[in-house]
């Protein structure tokens, strides 16, 4: 048994003594818990809903930051759980769908959207019972949760947490009624700037334990609505529960990448930044608070309702003066956290715990990576072929530059293939699984096929360079002309299809349809340099320009350099494919429906 073991069963013990020893702390505590359970039914039912269409609003509203602004409040005001906005948008962040200056908007949208839990619980959840709401909304939940439809199931779980919050917030005040009775905590209360600090860092404390913001405000709420609590120690513990949320966005950000690292780090400066501006102006904000409350006709000692004011008021206040810094926070994090260098050997960019929070993050984080891996084999094919990637990209006479480039590089490909690629295949076939097993056998589709089909022919790319590289590195700077053009050609035809394939590497496609047939045009012209090979190779054997044993190699890594040029292609439609099957299977029908047509005229 380790330290954390221990740990977590001398707090079970400690727990157990204080619940039986005192009823009142007992009727609290399992309010709280009925509370938090509710956060998760809520949560988890929300999460059903993220399966595709949460994700394409994310995706078509964020695209400016006041757009990425009110899709955090919005989000976060209906599923009251701003976890979940900072768990799906750390998840796409680190899938490389979303730029981290539009995380860091929907960060700044969630902390506001937060407010409406605070309003919600002090103008309903602390004026009346809200268990005459809850047992019905229970009830129904549970029956919701046992059919077959998942849309239901997932409106069950929802209904379900809304009934046990309300549930937990009315156990929460009536412990702190029944406190009234046996001790008063306002003999704990403190005043000043001690005061200040002890409350906020207990506020601190309680979201950390507790993980939710919105438990600690109800806990507090409850609390100041029976006068266990005074109101200038709870204005304390609603900064402090500002800040202990960040613990959560932390926690996400641990199993990201550096991209979703970042969202976190900006999360915490956010949240931090927001409460140190709140506890300096504590006393103009609390004044602040009063006038508008008279201006609302909000009566003066009512005070969770001036509470959610100040909550409300404190996080505008640091949205306004944080949300002309943002562009500065995410160059400043950029720096902060650069992108690790590639290891050795090459690390995963974009596979992570958090890409799996949602489908959609997840499939585009095995897309990238699959094209993180297409990055590293091109690395490969080029060196094979003793070339440059720089020189197979940016040559303006790629034909001229092969011809007078004799320069050998030395490598060993399998070795390289160990250290760039053979790592990240792995990971992505055990990424797909996990994934595949995570979504179900019925929900699991042809995209997450078609990627690992592609990562397959990147690593088959790799195996057929190899062969062609043995006879390739001998006759390239034979002093037969003849068979030194040849085996240039055969160099041509690979780094031409290397060089064509890479454009959809860096974008360069409006849609999946268009990339695609533009592949097949590329493979009917390697297909033509392939047969005209075979006709040269016999005119030159004939001419006696090589003998025997050349024509024979010659034909052999032909047929290496066909199999590398089809898997590349192979590979690179697969991507693209995964990234529009509906597109993919019409270019398919396509290209059956002319392979038929040429079959009828031969």
């Amino acid at each position: 048994m380790n330290y954390r073991q221990f740990l977590l069963a001398g707090v079970l013990v400690l727990l157990a003594v204080v619940l039986w020893s005192s009823p009142e702390f007992k009727q609290i505590a399992a309010g709280v818990a009925i509370f938090l359970f509710g956060m998760l039914s809520l949560e988890s039912g929300f999460r059903q809903f993220t399966g595709g269409f949460l994700e394409r609003v994310l995706r078509r509203t964020t695209d400016t930051i006041p757009k990425s602004l009110g899709f955090g409040v919005i989000s976060t005001a209906i599923m009251q759980s701003s976890s979940l906005v900072s768990v799906i948008t750390i998840s796409f962040l680190s899938a490389g769908l979303l730029p981290l200056i539009t995380g860091i908007g929907i960060i700044f949208g969630a902390n506001l959207g937060t407010t409406t839990g605070a309003w919600l619980f002090a103008t309903i959840g602390m004026k009346m019972s809200l268990s005459v709401f809850a047992l019905p909304m229970l009830v129904f939940g549970v029956v919701l949760k046992f059919q077959q439809s998942r849309a239901l199931q997932a409106f069950g779980a929802i209904l379900a947490g809304l009934g046990f919050l309300f549930l937990g917030i009315d156990f929460m005040k009536e412990g702190f009624e029944s406190y009234q009775s046996a001790v008063d905590l306002r003999d704990y209360a403190m005043t000043g700037l001690t005061g200040l600090l002890v409350y906020t860092g207990l506020g601190i404390l309680a979201t950390v334990v507790m993980q939710s913001s919105h438990a600690t405000l109800a806990l507090t709420l409850a609390g100041l609505a029976t006068g266990q609590v005074t109101y200038e120690n709870a204005l304390a513990l609603a900064i402090g529960a500002n800040i202990g949320t960040t613990v959560t966005a932390l926690i996400g950000g641990i199993g990201a990448n550096i991209a979703g690292k970042r969202l976190a780090g900006a999360h915490l400066l956010f949240n931090l930044a927001t409460a140190v501006i709140a506890l300096v102006l504590i006393e103009p904000l609390r004044w602040s608070v009063d006038s508008l409350s008279a201006l609302m006709s909000i009566a003066e000692d009512d005070y969770t309702v001036k509470l959610a004011l100040f909550h409300t008021f404190f996080n505008c206040l640091g949205v306004a003066v944080m949300l002309p810094l943002l562009s500065k926070m995410a160059s400043a994090l950029e720096r902060w956290l650069p992108e690790p260098e590639e290891e050795v050997p090459a690390q995963p960019r974009y596979l992570n715990s958090a890409a799996m929070d949602s489908p959609d993050s997840a499939k585009a984080a095995v897309r990238r990576e699959v094209w993180h891996l297409f990055d590293q084999a091109f690395v490969i094919l080029a060196h094979g072929l003793h070339l440059h990637r720089e020189q197979i990209r940016d040559s303006d006479d790629l034909a001229a530059t092969i011809n007078n480039h004799r320069e050998r590089i030395d490598i060993d490909i399998d070795q390289l293939y160990r250290q760039r690629v053979k790592y990240l295949y792995n990971a992505i076939l055990d990424f797909i699984s996990g994934l595949m097993a995570r979504m179900g056998s019925a929900s699991s589709d042809e995209s997450l096929y078609r990627l690992q089909q592609a990562a397959a022919e990147m690593v088959e790319a790799i195996k057929h360079v190899k062969h062609l590289r043995k006879n390739l590195t001998t006759y390239m700077v034979a002093d037969n002309e003849a068979i030194r053009k040849e085996y240039n050609d055969l160099r041509l035809r690979v780094a031409m299809v290397l060089r064509e394939t890479y454009r959809f590497y860096e974008g360069e496609f409006d849609d999946a349809t268009t990339a695609i047939l533009e592949l097949d045009e590329i493979a009917v012209r390697a297909r033509v340099g392939r047969e005209s090979m075979v006709a040269r190779v016999t005119e030159l054997l004939g001419t006696k320009q090589i003998n025997a044993g050349m024509a024979t190699s010659l034909l052999n890594d032909s047929a290496y350099a066909s199999e590398t040029v089809d898997s590349i292609l192979g590979g690179t439609r697969a991507l693209l494919a995964a990234t529009d099957t509906g597109a993919a299977r019409t270019t398919e029908a396509l290209s059956v429906g002319d392979a038929g047509q040429a079959d009828m005229n031969v």
